[in-house]
């Protein structure tokens, strides 16, 4: 299976369009359009009956001490974690592209709605939803895409991983809150074939 993109190009800079935050010189940062790229696959197996895309950044601070904090930044050397940006299920067999902005084209504080969304495909939620539980203005469930954002002081790039998975099965047997962790466990089994795109970020003008 092939995926491309006229959004973004493997291995470089993902622009500002397709981001929750890009920087901001008095501020470190400020929303972005945080639009969905365009991707399209081809090529996929016989026997597929539905896709899935998941976008993570594998490149997250497994602690949050010295996030975005002034004089202060995160260390290369911090282990880190899976932090899901997109989790988009049930997508059918015949679709084979979605278009730039189809899904997100803005942020939208407290998160879109979900989980039923265009195509008859279900979003799942990101993780947005977690790192913004304690935030008065922002705190709710995230549905759908929201892009990358990562912290101002980090030292190093991060990835962002775009994958289109090919299943044998038309619904993912996945209920309740449709975490990326609990799609990919479902996933399990049935996949045929995956093609993925991995574009960079950062808001740190000192890695660049």
């Amino acid at each position: 299976m092939i995926l491309t993109s006229r959004s973004i190009q493997d291995g470089q800079r993902i622009a500002g369009d397709f981001a929750f935050c890009i920087p901001d010189a008095e501020h470190h940062v400020c929303l972005g359009k945080n639009r969905n790229p365009h991707l399209a696959w081809r090529e996929a197996p016989a026997g597929t009956r539905s896709f899935v895309i998941i976008c993570h950044d594998p490149d997250v601070p497994s602690q949050g001490d010295d996030v975005n904090q002034e004089g202060r930044t995160v260390p290369a050397s911090l282990p880190r974690v899976d932090f899901f940006h997109w989790v988009l299920i049930d997508l059918p067999a015949t679709l084979t592209e979605v278009q730039e902005g189809e899904f997100s084209s803005d942020v939208t504080p407290r998160g879109k709605a979900g989980p039923h969304s265009l195509h008859g495909a279900r979003q799942g939620i990101n993780d947005y939803t977690g790192w913004f539980a304690g935030d008065n203005d922002m705190r709710g469930d995230y549905y759908g895409y929201d892009g990358p954002c990562p912290p101002w002081n980090d030292e190093i790039v991060h990835h962002y991983a775009f994958t289109v998975y090919a299943l044998d099965i038309d619904s993912l047997p996945v209920s309740g809150r449709l975490t990326g962790q609990a799609v990919r466990a479902a996933m399990q089994g049935h996949i045929l074939a995956e093609a993925c795109l991995t574009g960079l970020y950062w808001l740190n003008p000192a890695v660049a």
